[in-house]
């Protein structure tokens, strides 16, 4: 546990992204899923990867560069392939696990000729990443079964850049898999801690000084037991004859509850994320400080993309140092969360510009704080100054303050956020307008993004394609999709979104407060990709943002079409927000843009209207004791943006991939008339619950899995209708997918809505012959 002064690191990085600067990864997985390409080149592109952020790294003069931090999907995935914990249906027959039991599990597939669904999707710690949640049971048996680590260390050692493993801990990875019911994962714990003892003693012979153990799972409410096994597993670890020196990292909040633990883990290293867990500092300091430890002093933010006050973060650099025998600047987080560089981003404000770093921008930052450490304040004196410039601009900016919107929020009344009618009356007001039969069939709203709108929209923006044609072409695509859904007989049209090539940016682009990258890409789980917004200034709505495209597809058919929004607190999810406002502030602004494109919406003749919220379950704090006070306000913000609603307007929401168990209360708050949210990877876990909330609202739980490449079929799906009549009831389920159709093609979304159809007319029939289905749990 001793650190001596010649090998004491000054900064380190937890990991960066994995996409590539131009997402070359993305294109290489969806070749090689295609079958366009092999392995080999897919391999080839993984490498560049790595190899561009380690040079990076090297360039930025970083001591400890992050290894095992790429993945090809997913890092919690590779964590559970690394110690053998994959469950057996997913085993080839003979021979190790290769890349076809890789992507099976992420993505579903065929192992042996069986036809297999993928892992379940949750989000990482409250960030827009997904991973993928493996099972755990008293059948696993580990053992190191991947050779991925061990191989990243030697290709970065082949370089000539000495790299830092990063592997996910034992307690994070217990704790974020899935237990078979009545299973203690815990009881695990043993046999899995002696594979890590092995894995870092391998590391430890192929020469790596440092090894970084992420346990963001301290940033959660954890029980006693949970803080025993921690001791247990690190204590262990700490005796293990041969190994790396070991960072103990935690991230994503504080750790308040666990600090007199950490302090006397005995590990060389301990990190702490002092961006959104600020009261680390506090907490260190009452529990002793790390003695003869060294403090990896998170203050670098790798979630968010705005540049470091370099003279307020020193400060609190200086302040930690009677706090450990050593102080490393580091990232809070990996800067997986963060776009690769600010470079290409040539065509936003300038001013704004000025206020941001992306991960690259970020290795520089570390580097400074660094300096000034080691070398004092007159070090960097010009970095100092340019910083304080550029804090001083921000806080001055007219583009941050908007008079008229902080106006209009003063305003607002206890009864603002309230929709008129009751539950009740709403219902038979609706029921009387739409005519629906019973199980009403719809989609999400998205339909696939064919390579020819793609190559539009690039043609678009390049100014190749004329916004005349634009729109002509956009419009050719409405009425292909809403002649298909008729066709196939869904009850409640969608327009298809052509217009969209992303659910928050589309509307960022057209709301005051928001600025948009080029390149900005982020990897939200796989291949896919998002460009957040990024949220700076106080939020508007200039002018109507759906209207046009929902009332052309209303125009084309007389059933009822469904126009389609993406909620305030998606919308604050799923950007990059600003700091200098609370979340509650901006979610109420947001909620009040959205209320007038409702409102406009409901006076055009819109029937249907969906605000998605999908981001109303992944702000939701890491500890339960802050959930309460977060949803007071958040489900506000959503009766807020939906309360010009009338009577007969029928409301949906749709939420897809999270943990619902808190929310689930607060579905009754919302005044939403139908909620469609995932369902079949959670095999229909989530229906006796929802029947027990006490929310009004149907439901439509979605029966097919839109991120597997497969076409269920007609029974299976009729399967799934009927344990959802069975548990809530005929006249509260609705039937669509769990999720908009975007990713997928045309040859696999027209035979699943067709199965989905004749599913539904089946169970529809069955109900006729005899009313009281029921279905075995």
């Amino acid at each position: 546990m001793n650190i001596t002064g010649a090998e004491l690191p000054r900064t380190s990085v937890s990991g960066m992204p994995r996409i590539g600067a131009r997402r070359e990864l993305k294109r290489a997985l969806e070749s090689y899923w295609a079958g366009r390409v092999g392995a080999e080149a897919l391999s080839a592109v993984g490498a560049e990867v790595r190899r561009a952020n380690w040079v990076a790294g090297a360039a930025a003069g970083i001591d400890l560069i992050a290894s095992n931090d790429f993945s090809l999907y997913d890092h919690v995935l590779d964590a559970a392939v690394l110690v053998g914990a994959i469950p057996a249906r997913y085993l080839p027959a003979a021979g190790p696990p290769g890349l076809d039991t890789y992507f099976a599990m992420a993505r579903g597939g065929s192992v042996a000729g069986v036809a297999l669904e993928p892992l379940q999707l949750t989000k990482w710690f409250g960030t827009n990443y997904h991973h993928l949640v493996p099972e755990l049971g008293p059948h696993t048996r580990f053992a190191v079964s991947s050779d991925k680590a061990f191989g990243e260390l030697a290709e970065s050692a082949a370089l000539g850049i000495a790299t830092k493993p990063v592997l996910l801990g034992p307690l994070s990875l217990l704790r974020s898999s899935r237990p078979d019911p009545g299973f203690d994962p815990l009881s695990l714990l043993d046999p899995l801690v002696q594979v890590y003892v092995e894995v870092l003693e391998r590391l430890s012979e192929q020469g790596a000084a440092w090894v970084q153990l992420d346990e963001p799972i301290l940033a959660t409410d954890l029980g006693g037991a949970d803080l025993a096994a921690l001791a247990k597993v690190y204590r262990r670890l700490g005796e293990a004859g041969q190994r790396p020196r070991i960072v103990f990292c935690t991230s994503y909040g504080h750790v308040t509850p666990a600090m007199g633990t950490l302090v006397d883990l005995p590990v060389e290293g301990i990190g702490l994320d002092l961006c959104a867990g600020p009261s680390n500092v506090d907490a260190l300091a009452g529990a002793g400080g790390l003695g003869a430890r060294a403090l990896f002093a998170g203050v670098v933010d790798g979630q968010r993309p705005w540049a470091a006050d370099l003279r307020t973060t020193l400060a609190v650099l200086e302040s930690l140092q009677d706090q450990a025998a050593h102080v490393v600047v580091s990232t809070s987080t990996s800067l997986l969360h963060l776009p690769v560089s600010l470079e290409p981003e040539t065509n936003m404000d300038r001013e704004v510009r000025s206020w941001l770093a992306f991960a690259t921008e970020k290795l520089h930052e570390l580097g400074v704080l660094a300096d000034g450490i080691e070398h004092g304040r007159a070090a960097i004196a010009a970095e100092l100054e340019a910083s304080d410039e550029a804090v001083r601009r921000h806080e001055r900016s007219d583009l941050i303050l908007d008079p008229a919107v902080r106006a209009r929020v003063s305003r607002l009344g206890p009864n603002d956020d309230r929709r008129a009618g009751t539950p009740e009356s709403r219902r038979a007001a609706q029921a009387a307008r739409l005519g629906l039969p019973v199980l009403p069939t719809t989609t999400i709203g998205s339909f696939p993004q064919t390579a020819e709108l793609r190559a539009a929209r690039v043609a678009r923006s390049k100014m190749d394609m004329d916004e005349a044609t634009y729109a002509a072409r956009l419009r050719e695509e409405v009425s292909r999709v809403v002649a298909m859904q008729e066709e196939l007989g869904l009850d409640v049209i969608v327009h298809g979104e052509p217009e969209r090539d992303d659910m928050v940016r589309y509307f960022a682009a057209q709301l005051d407060g928001f600025a948009l990258t080029q390149d900005g890409w982020v990897q939200s789980y796989g291949s896919r990709c998002v460009r957040p917004p990024i949220l700076f200034g106080d939020v508007s709505r200039p002018e109507p943002m759906t209207l046009e495209w929902a009332t052309y597809a209303a125009s084309l058919t007389s059933r009822p079409v469904k126009a389609m929004l993406t909620g305030p607190l998606t919308m604050l999810a799923w950007s990059f927000p600003r700091t200098d406002l609370s979340r509650q502030d901006v979610a109420t602004q947001l909620a009040l843009a959205i209320s007038d494109e409702v409102r406009d919406l409901a006076a055009a003749g819109m029937a249907v209207i969906q605000v998605d919220e999908p981001g109303l379950a992944e702000l939701v704090p890491l500890r339960r004791t802050e959930c309460e006070a977060y949803l007071e306000w958040a489900t506000r913000a959503f009766r807020l943006a939906v309360a010009p609603a009338a009577e007969d307007v029928q409301v949906h929401s749709h939420m897809c991939y999270a943990e619902f168990g808190v929310l689930l209360p607060a579905l009754a708050r919302m005044e939403m008339d139908v909620l469609s949210l995932e369902a079949v990877r959670s095999a229909m876990a989530l229906l006796g619950d929802l029947a027990s909330t006490g929310s009004p609202a149907q439901i439509g739980p979605g029966v097919y899995d839109v991120h597997a490449p497969r076409v269920p079929e007609v029974d299976e799906l009729a399967g799934l209708i009927r344990r959802a009549v069975s548990v809530l009831g005929p006249e509260r389920v609705w039937v669509n997918p769990d999720c908009g159709l975007k990713t997928r093609s045309y040859a696999e979304v027209a035979p699943v809505l067709a199965n989905l159809v004749s599913a539904t007319q089946l169970v529809r029939a069955e109900l006729e012959a005899e009313p009281a289905i029921v279905v075995p749990a």
